[in-house]
This record gives C-alpha cells, structure tokens and sequence, in this order.
C-alpha cells in the first residue's frame, strides 16, 4: 500500500517541448479561473451570513426561481462548513475511540445516542447559544443551522474511521511498531490512509444525507418565533407548506445541480486521489477518473502552491546510543477505577433524569413509550434487513468496477440526497386514496434516506478489495456462493456493519418525521416512538419528549450492544485483511 505524506507524487513531469507547454499553460489558466471563482462565492456567502438578523425579516425567503442560486450557494456553504468540523470531529474522536479501550468505554456508545437524537434536538439548546454568542447577527443562527447539520453528518465518518483503524492488517501494524513510528507518524502514514477510501465514500454519503434534514436546519424555531433562512431547505419548507408542486419541483432541480457540481469538483476527484490508498500489492485495473484531479495534477501553479506550504514541524528528541526513543508517560489508572467512575457519572444521571420524569409522569407513559419504541424497533429491524438484501449485492457489483462507480456516483449521491419530505405529500395521497394502513406503508420512508449508508459502505469495502486477491479467485476458479463466501462477504463485511449500524441509527432519527407526515390538511400518524416524540414536541410537552429520547437512546444502545457491537469484534478478530 502506498502511503505519500501529501498529494499525489505519481504526478507528471513538466514537459519541455511545445504542446506539453501548452497543456501546462491551459492546465494553469483552468486551474486558477476553478479556484478563484470558488474564492469568489465563498467569500460572497461568507459576507451575506454576516449581514444583520434583521435583514432575515425584511427579505423573507420567496418562492421565485431567480433567488434559487443565492440560496443554494448559502446551503452549499452550510454544508461544506459542517463537512470540515465533522473532518475534525472524525480524526480526533474516532481515533482516540480506536487506540484506547477506556475512551472507547465513553465514546462508543456516546455515538450511539447521538446519531439517534433527533435533529430538532439539539437545535433546542443551541440555537439560543449561538445566537448569544453572536447578538443581532445573522452568524448565530447561521452557526446554529450548521451544527445541526454536523449532527447528519459527523456519526457515520467517526464510525468508518473507527472500523478501518481497528481493522489495519496486522503485517502492516507490526512493520509501524518495529519502526518506531510515533503516534502522530502512524497517523499520518498509516491509520489515515488505511482509512481514507471507507472515509470518502462515508464523507459523500454524510454530505448527501444532510440534505434529509437541511429543511429542519434552515427554518429554526426559537420560542414563538421561527427564522428561515435562506436556502434550499428553506425554500423546500415554504413549497411544500403552500402546496406548490411547481416549487417543490424547482427546488429538487436546483438541489440535483448542487450535487452534480460538488461530484464533479470536489468527491470525483477525491475518489480518484484516495485511489492511491488501496492496499495491495499489484496495480488496481482500472482507475477512477476525474477532470479536475487530471487538471490539478498537469497544473504547475497547483504543484508550486502545494511546494510552498510550510513543513508540518516535528519534535526530535536525542536518541541515547543503543536504546529506544524515550517515551512521556502519565500514571495510569486502574482499570476498575476508570469502570467506576464511568459506572458512577452514568448512574447519576440516569438517576437526575428518573427523578424528573417520575415528578412530572407516571409508570402508564414509561409502558407506552416502551410499546411504541418496540413497534419502531421492529420496522427499522425489518426495513434494514430488506435494504441490505438489496444493496449489498448492487454495492459489491459497483464497488468492483471503478468505471460504473464513476458512472453512478452522482446518481447515488442525489437518490441518497433526495428528501423525503417530498414524497409526503404522495405518501399521503396514495394512502387516504386506497384506504391504506399507515402503520405498514409510511415505515418505507424512515429508510428512504438512510438506507443509502448501506451501499455506499459496501461500495467503499468492495472497491479496496486488494486486486491481487481478485485475481487468486479468479485463477482458483471461486464463483457463484463459493466466491461469495470466502471473498467478498469477508472483504466487505466491517464496512457493512459500519453501513447497516449508521442506517439504523439514522432511521430511529428519521422516524419522528416518517411516523406522523401530513400535507395540507391531511394529517397520518402510525404507532411508534417517532410519532410519540412527534406528537410531544407538538404540543410542548417536554417531560414526554425527554422520555421518549431517553427511551430512544436506550434502545438504540441495547441493540447496538447486542448485534452491531459483537459484529465489530468478529470482523476485528476473523476479517482483517492480513
């Protein structure tokens, strides 16, 4: 496996006769005219979310088409900002959860209640935050939209690089530790590049299925009052609350050219660049491509730019003759101190939230908040099942052909980013129409949007499968369920439970708004936890929304400890790649 410190180094040479000089002057001219225009809008965007507030009730958002491409810059730049601190959030967290047991104790399940809150959620205690850190300012509430949109994006990345560091092949872990590599060297030129091809397609996925809740993002209710600001999403809301399909199908094409633009100039060539990272011994067969990573690679002012930047600095400390590079130690706890602790801080708020509940409702809401939560249970395990029956083997079928993942790469992207809140209104139709139970037909939309995690995992998982392995099969002749069996399903199956665990944390989320829909005056509610929780926050009952979080986090927990948790661990002990 191939493991640069930067960019690509398999770049080429600068040619010295006359038409190579001119693809490397084109190549420049390109280059510079892609990055200021980007520079441009950014810092466009960056002016307009610091404007006034109360400038947001002046220009209220309208339905005109010609605001379309304001407010999809606006969301863009959402969305980007959100991918840069669920970056940050992935490298530190997730790395920290795989190299320490005890870290892991917190961070894990921690992970496992976040990805399950709701969005609106935390919009409840931040929004007020942000926007007193930022008074009269539009950055409030714009920092507000942002973190929530952190919240859709940062739980499936930590978990992929969680997976991929825990899975490092053993030959390669041995060859860092006999180098003597330190904890940030063996990031750099091990854990991260390991990580960087389940990365990507985890970042596309996260950036795709945060279009599921830009809506709840951009239209922010504090108190009384309700600010919306610009955007798609926002936009979207107003459509489909006036019941204008001529809208809603404006506001589906601009999101579809928002997708296609940042497929083709930022994960397209991504892709092509993590390409490199793939561990095997032989060349892939056929590469992904991309324009603009072929444009960047040819350009000569984005090889002077990359030279120019500063040397990561790093402490040397003198080694003594023939002894090993001193370490800095800090005293260690006993590990039965650190599980009491633990033990101790989550029993007391478990006990600070029981003595609230128990003050405000009785043991007949627990039962029925414990009924609904069983009957959610029972669709997310249902509907995950069916997902992954039908992905996986479409996941793998693309993941091993670059040429056809290249192909439907934007298409995957916008089906995983298309909101369900436009198909309520058919949903709703269709099952007053023909007299439908809502309990069984509005289950498919708590899926719609997370069963993408799936394919896009198994993609990811099929892509790396080492070449050379594909071709020992193919030479032992392994086809059909033999192939299946002791190839693929091993290869792909860390990434799978990566993909199936954020699913199903995403559709106990995507329940609240799946469980109780409606479309003009037509209101359908199904039984469950999602429309319970729904229902609460309706009515401002906040006691029941707190129970049916916590009733929530809780399932959401068990399940993971019972199923994906011990999944994890015989990936990690019986399908590394060594």
């Amino acid at each position: 496996m191939s493991v640069p410190d930067g960019l690509p180094q398999r770049t080429t040479p600068l040619a010295v006769d006359g038409r190579a000089g001119r693809d490397a002057w084109w190549a420049d001219l390109l280059a510079f005219l892609v990055l200021a225009t980007i520079a441009v809008l950014v810092f466009r965007g960056g002016e307009q979310m610091a404007r006034p507030l109360s400038q947001l009730a002046a220009s209220p958002v309208a339905l005109d088409p010609a605001n379309l491409p304001g407010y999809a810059l606006r969301t863009t730049l959402r969305m980007l900002a959100a991918m840069v601190a669920s970056l940050l959030f992935t490298f530190v967290v997730a790395t920290l959860a795989a190299k320490s047991r005890r870290a892991e104790m917190l961070i894990v399940p921690a992970l496992d209640i976040l990805q399950s809150v709701p969005v609106l959620g935390f919009l409840t205690f931040t929004v007020t935050l942000f926007m007193g850190m930022f008074p009269g300012s539009q950055l409030g509430v714009e920092c507000a939209a942002i973190f929530a949109i952190f919240t859709a994006q940062a739980w499936n990345m930590a978990f992929s690089v969680f997976q991929s560091i825990r899975t490092i092949p053993s030959d390669l872990d041995e060859v860092a530790r006999q180098f003597r590599f330190s904890a940030w060297r063996r990031f750099v030129r091990l854990e991260l590049p390991f990580a960087v091809p389940g990365l990507v397609w985890n970042m596309m996925m996260s950036m795709s299925g945060s279009w599921f809740f830009v809506v709840a993002s951009e239209a922010i209710t504090v108190g009384k009052t309700t600010v919306a600001l610009p955007g798609i999403g926002s936009y979207l809301a107003l459509a489909i609350g006036q019941e204008d399909f001529r809208a809603v199908a404006i506001a589906v094409a601009a999101m579809a050219i928002v997708i296609l633009l940042y497929d083709q100039l930022l994960f397209r060539p991504i892709v092509a660049w993590a390409d490199r990272f793939r561990f095997e011994q032989t060349a892939s067969g056929e590469a992904p491509k991309s324009w603009v990573y072929d444009l960047i690679r040819r350009s000569r002012f984005s090889r002077l730019s990359t030279r120019s930047l500063p040397a990561v600095p790093r402490l040397r400390l003198p080694l003594p003759s023939g002894r090993r590079r001193p370490r800095l130690t800090l005293p260690a706890m006993p590990e039965w101190l650190w599980r009491l602790l633990v033990a101790l801080t989550c029993g007391a708020a478990s006990v600070e939230l029981l003595l609230y509940l128990s003050s405000r409702l009785s043991f007949a809401d627990l039962l029925v908040a414990l009924g609904d939560g069983s009957l959610t249970l029972l669709r997310v395990v249902v509907l995950i099942a069916l997902a992954s029956l039908v992905w996986v083997p479409v996941g793998v079928w693309i993941g091993l052909r670059p040429g056809w993942a290249s192909r439907v790469q934007a298409l995957a992207q916008f089906l995983a980013a298309f909101p369900a809140n436009v198909l309520f209104p058919v949903a709703v139709i269709a099952i007053v129409h023909w007299h439908l139970s809502p309990d069984i037909w509005l289950s498919p939309l708590m899926v719609l949007g997370t069963q993408w995690y799936i394919l896009f995992n198994v993609i990811a998982g099929a892509s790396v499968i080492p070449t050379d392995m594909k071709e020992v099969a193919r030479i032992y002749g392994l086809r059909g369920w033999q192939r299946w069996r002791q190839l693929l399903l091993p290869a792909i199956f860390p990434y799978y439970v990566t993909g199936a665990l954020t699913a199903s944390g995403g559709s106990w989320n995507a329940s609240i708004v799946a469980e109780a829909v409606s479309w003009g005056r037509s209101t359908l509610t199904a039984h469950g936890l999602g429309a319970y929780i729904a229902a609460a926050t309706t009515a401002g009952d906040f006691p029941r929304v707190a129970l049916g979080i916590a009733v929530m986090s809780a399932f959401v927990v068990l399940f993971n400890r019972t199923l994906w948790r011990p999944l994890y661990r015989f990936a990690e002990r019986r399908l590394r790649l060594d």
